[in-house]
Order: structure tokens, then sequence, then C-alpha cells
């Protein structure tokens, strides 16, 4: 088998890859009578250090065409060699996916693409390694998994002229560097019923990706791609019509926009007595529409036959047992251990799962922070990254913030310093000038308030809440005011409240 070294840190962390929610979807809503049926092909390359039969480097980024060599360009004579590492990680996602890891074997998938030099690829057909898992939502779905399944990347062809589409270009070029990646590709059942349900099943998946650290996921180099397999059926029936494949979706928010699209495009056929043809389509960012690319093949058209030049593949239980052993914490762990933490909700949970806070947020919780206030910073005021903080540093500063010592305006100026430079949240605040204020002058300034503010005061003593509760703002702003955000805004709370009686 040749050398494989995972392309990943030195610290043996994945890097953290910003999930790419995007805006909500301004496709029209799928009218009630009809259901979506998708199900999701998602090709993940691995990060290893060469590529999958052969020598040459897994880099993106490269000049074109120089990470190649007869193995991967197909030339006569040239034998595969298969990578162990690709192989252990393909494993080691399948079992992340709750898949059977079983006995597999290579097979050729015969095909014409001016980007497949050999005119075939090496990939897997009726013996995959994975097979029949699943994948959890973070609301509790569950989408079923048919397969994932090794096989080798394509080149690149580079469209030159018209619309970038081949059918107009004056001319094209291939760049073969990509040619031979090791692919794990992750094949999805028809389960997804909404586009909000595709968008969540791809940010799961990428951040169980990125908790392994077999690739960085990153979509809008390629290294992670999503096509989506859409068709349509009237609500409460279990018929599955003919699907379109879309292709060309380079992030989690165009997956959402390309299905809602596609979706109502077969509506509208179905309604007017037409019907949609199975083909590949391409999901155009820029025109926010679907264009017909090429008709579907179906399995057979490929003529699969198992790789001479390959032996099978046989984990043994040893092998097993050493990936379920060396499994890291997954998402949906991280986020349920954040959740009654932090004690905040599976949205705000997973956010801070997608933004690679988590293990952050419950290492500050560990060193005795409040956990909800770790959760607001981070969310809100530390949305661009923790930066030079640390989560001790992190854990003193809430612990000034809640015991009183800081306002909340004067907890957000530390914070942004420390963002920035590190050091200790009592020095920064000392050279500051920090101090938490004597609750007697506040005292001073509620009784000056009250007296200058008597309707705004009787209003606040009413029986109206929603009244009450905006004169509360009111006097409050009133007191952070005067005091340039020094007051501790639950000091001034319970010092109204107290007036109040």
């Amino acid at each position: 088998m040749s050398d494989a070294s995972t392309g990943v840190s030195a610290s043996g962390m994945a890097p953290v890859v910003m999930i790419d929610r995007g805006p909500d979807i301004h496709e029209p809503s799928i009218p009630d009578d009809w259901e979506l049926v998708c199900g999701l092909e998602v090709h993940v390359e691995l990060s290893t250090a060469t590529k999958l039969f052969c020598g040459c480097a897994n880099a993106f980024g490269a000049e074109p065409n120089t990470n190649v060599c007869p193995t991967c360009l197909g030339l006569p004579g040239s034998l595969p060699v298969i990578n162990e590492k690709a192989v252990t990680d393909a494993m080691r996602l399948g079992r992340a996916l709750n898949c059977t890891v079983q006995p597999a074997v290579m097979a050729r998938k015969n095909y014409f693409y001016p980007d497949m030099p050999k005119d075939f690829q090496t990939s897997q057909y009726d013996k995959p390694t994975n097979e029949n898992g699943w994948l959890d939502l973070p609301d509790g779905t569950r989408i079923n998994v048919e397969r994932a399944h090794i096989e080798e990347d394509t080149g690149k062809s580079t469209h030159v002229g018209g619309d970038g589409r081949i059918s107009s270009a004056e001319y094209s070029l291939i760049d073969y560097n990509r040619a031979g990646v090791p692919l794990l590709e992750i094949v999805s059942r028809p389960d997804i019923r909404t586009a909000e349900e595709a968008k969540a099943y791809v940010s799961e998946l990428r951040g169980i990706v990125l908790a392994l650290g077999v690739s960085d996921a990153r979509m809008e180099e390629g290294s992670m791609r999503v096509d989506a397999n859409i068709s349509v059926r009237p609500r409460g029936t279990d018929e599955l019509r003919l699907r379109c494949e879309v292709k060309n979706i380079n992030s989690i928010s165009s997956l959402g926009r390309a299905i809602q699209h596609e979706a109502n495009r077969h509506i509208d056929l179905y309604l007017t007595g037409d019907r949609p043809i199975q083909e590949t389509r391409h999901w155009d960012e820029e025109a926010g529409r679907t264009r017909s690319g090429r008709s579907k093949e179906d399995a057979e058209d490929y003529r699969y036959f198992p790789e001479p030049d390959l032996v099978p593949l046989e984990p043994s239980a040893e092998e097993l047992q050493a990936i379920d052993e060396s499994m890291p914490q997954l998402p949906a762990a991280i986020r349920s251990e954040l959740m009654t933490a932090a004690e905040i909700g599976v949205e705000d949970a997973g956010l801070l799962v997608d933004r690679g806070d988590a293990v952050f947020a419950l290492e500050a919780i560990g060193a005795g922070a409040d956990g909800s206030r770790v959760a607001v910073h981070l969310i809100n005021n530390l949305a661009d990254g923790v930066g030079a903080l640390t989560p001790a540093s992190f854990a003193e500063l809430v612990a000034m913030e809640t015991g009183g010592d800081l306002s909340s305006t004067q907890t957000k100026e530390v914070l942004a310093e420390m963002a920035g430079t590190g050091g200790s949240a009592k020095d920064i605040a000392a050279a500051k000038g920090f101090e938490a204020m004597d609750t007697g002058e506040l005292d001073g300034l509620i009784d000056g308030l009250i007296a200058d503010h008597a309707d705004e005061w009787s209003r606040f003593c009413g029986d109206d809440e929603g009244d009450a509760k905006k004169m509360a703002g009111f006097f409050t702003g009133q007191i952070m005011k005067a005091t340039r955000g020094q007051a501790d805004g639950k000091v001034v709370a319970q010092l109204l409240n107290a007036r109040k009686g």
C-alpha cells in the first residue's frame, strides 16, 4: 500500500471551517399538497498526502498538471497501488455514520469524459466498503445512508469563453492534478423531505468529517461537493417519480435554493400536463435556476466490472476495533453536552459546534465559568473567533462579570482586548480603571431619576407588565448613560425592584 500520511495539522486537529448556513431560501415554498423526495450524494476528498493509487501529491492549488504521473494519467503499463490511509479514513467515516463496514471490491466504472484520462473511473459498485448506515439531524430526524464508497476523483475542465459551459466555449483546458485524488461518496436514501433538512444533513455530515480530521471539507475548493437527486409526488402517496440530479452546488445555502427551485420546476411541469425527464442539471447560482446538462445514466450504462489490478479490501476485526477505539467525540455528542452545560437550545449549540467553538466553551465552563454567559459571549461577541483567548482567561473574565466586578459593557470591552492581544482579565480591567460601582452611589442616582421622572416611575410601578418592562429599560438606560456603562445591570434591576416594593 502507498504512503498516505494525513494532511491535517501537526496537532492532529482538523482545520476549523465555518459552516455557510446562508440566507433564508427565497424560492417559493413547495405547495402543501406536494412533497419533496430528495436524496444527496456527497463527495468528500480525503486529506491524504498522496493520491489514491499513486505517489503523486494530493494538494490543492498547485500549478496545473504538475501533480501527475503515468498511473493517474492512465498510461499503458502503469499499475495502481491502493492508499492504506485513504481506506482507513473511509472506514472511520463509515463507522461514524453507523454503517456496516465490510469486505469490498474495487470496480471499473466505464464512461468517456475528457476529465477522466483513463476513460474509466476506479470506484466501488456492488461491494462497497460501507453500507446501510444513518445520520440523525439535530432535530432528531433520521436520514438513512445507503452506502459510502471509495473512488478516485476526476480531473477538472475549464471552458473558456461564452457562458463557461462547454456548449458555448471557444476552447477547453484540462487540469489532471485532481485526477486520482481519493474520494468517499456518501449516498443517502431519498429520505429528505425539505430543503432545510438537506442543509442540516450536509452541515451535520461536514461536522463529522471535520471532527474525524479526514478532510478539510472546503466546499469552495471542491473538497466537499454535493449532488442532489430531486423528485416530487402528491402528498400522501408513496410513489417515486422521475428524478433529476442537480450538480454544481458549492455551498449549503445554494443547496437549499437549488432544491427548492428544482422541486417547483417539477411541480409546474406536472400541473401543465408535462413531466420532467431523467437528466443531470446544473445549478446556476447567478441566475437562481437549474439548467439542463445531459441525460442521466443508469448503473448498467457504466458496464461495471471488478478492477483486475487491485485485490479485494478485507478489513480485519483488529483494524475495526482500533478504529472504534480512536473515534473522537462527534458533533451530536458535543452538542448534547453543551446544551446541558450552557443551558442553551439545540440551535445555539449547533451554531457553536459549526463554528468550532464548542470544545472551547466546554473547557471554559469546566474552568468555572457560568455556562449561559459563555454561550452569550461566544455567539454574540466572538462571532469572528476567540482570537488570543484561552478557556482559563475567558473563565476568569466571566467570573468577574457574574460576580459583579464588571458591568456587561465593561466585560465586552475587556473581552475585545483579550481576544486581540490575550492577557489577564483582572490586569486589563485594572488598566482601564474598571471598578464595581458603589451601591450607595447607584442609590443616589436612582433617587434623582425617580424625582425627575415621576410619571415614568408610576408606570414602572403600575399593573401593566408590558409598560413596567418598558419603563425598567428606560431607567436602566438612564443609569447606564449617567455612569458611562459602569453600572452593573443586575444590581440596577435589584435596586429598582426593591424601591418598587
